[in-house]
């Protein structure tokens, strides 16, 4: 029976990942903030604190309690778009809260540290994405996801802290925040077609991503402590097809049972067109993924989405840069990209 930490517990990737180790008998402490996560997303049997990875102090106390043995660091504000104009809040959160946990881990002997980066860190005009291309993340996102990387890299040379990294890409699922305008395209939509607004997307739609439902991945990221073939890896983890925002409109239209529904197009943002990774490295290690069609995923969302209603979608409050901010964050409106 391990002890484990689920960063991010009470949020989307981190709900699942806290239900898939209680199944594994794991004792399970949640932190979360509730920024973007909520207490019901968290499965009974959980411990949850509430509480911010960026409070030294809280963590640091809570490794002296728990002496967990594993750590699964889930939590993030992870809105690639927004980040450009909100620089110090995402390294605050992505990096400055991340160091915390790696600190506290090697000073109470953590055995593994799980890591959830992104494929962010690859940046543009590098498809199909694969762990051996040098990263060139064009977002201040996928910086700091990049720079967690290498610390857990450089904090295993000088201490031995075993880590495993995962690049999760365009993740979607029950417990999706649905009311967060900036980011999960997936989820923006069925809010919107629950609140009977225009389908919202930024320029032509021809964008794509390989959509990736949460139960697929969660899987591997949960055994990775046991799989000592994982440790000091990086593995990109998530469905193997892209497809258009254009076409993820349609599944979901399809889904909620509004194939008519409006679109409306915001100018074109400066976003990575086409992203998708290759998962070779993750099949050689984890053998083969479990593999949920897109219109199966979806569907299951939409029931989820259905049964718990839309959900209200505010503004982000604390804008750092103003200047390029595109004009659809600077109203009620929400274009969507990926």
């Amino acid at each position: 029976m391990s002890r484990s930490l689920v960063t991010g517990g009470a949020g989307f990737i981190g709900a699942h990942l806290t239900a898939e180790l209680l199944s594994h008998g794991d004792v399970v402490t949640v932190l979360d903030d509730l920024s973007g996560g909520f207490t019901d997303n968290v499965p009974a049997g959980a411990t949850l604190v509430e509480g911010s990875i960026c409070d030294h102090e809280l963590v640091d106390d809570l490794f002296a309690e728990h002496r967990f043995d594993h750590v699964y660091h889930c939590a993030a504000y992870a809105a690639e778009g927004l980040s450009h104009f909100i620089k110090r809040f995402n390294y605050t959160n992505n990096v400055i809260g991340s160091v915390n946990l790696i600190n506290a881990s090697v000073n109470y002997d953590v055995k593994c540290f799980v890591f959830t980066s992104s494929i962010a860190v690859y940046g543009a005009n590098q498809v199909p994405m694969t762990e051996a291309m040098r990263p060139e993340p064009e977002d201040s996102y996928g910086i700091a996801k990049y720079a967690v990387e290498r610390e857990l890299a450089v904090t295993h040379r000088m201490f031995g802290l075993p880590y495993v990294i995962f690049r999760p890409h365009n993740v979607y699922g029950e417990f999706q925040n649905i009311g967060d305008r900036y980011r999960n395209v997936l989820g923006i939509f069925m809010n919107q077609i629950m609140q009977e607004e225009p389908l919202s997307i930024f320029g032509d739609g021809e964008q794509t991503r390989a959509f990736s439902y949460v139960g697929d991945i969660v899987p591997s990221i949960a055994s990775a402590p046991t799989v000592e073939a994982a440790w000091q890896q990086v593995f990109n983890i998530g469905a193997d097809t892209p497809y258009s925002v254009n076409q993820l409109a349609d599944a979901v239209r399809a889904a909620l049972g509004a194939p008519d529904h409006p679109v409306r197009h915001f100018p074109e943002r400066d976003e990575v067109k086409h992203a998708f990774s290759d998962h070779s490295r993750l099949r050689e290690v984890f053998g083969e993924p479990r593999s949920t069609a897109l219109d199966v995923g979806i569907r299951q969302m939409a029931e989820w989405a259905r049964s718990n209603g839309p959900r209200a979608s505010g503004k982000f409050d604390n804008i750092e840069i103003e200047r390029n901010l595109p004009t659809a964050w600077q109203t009620d409106d929400s274009g969507v990209g990926a």
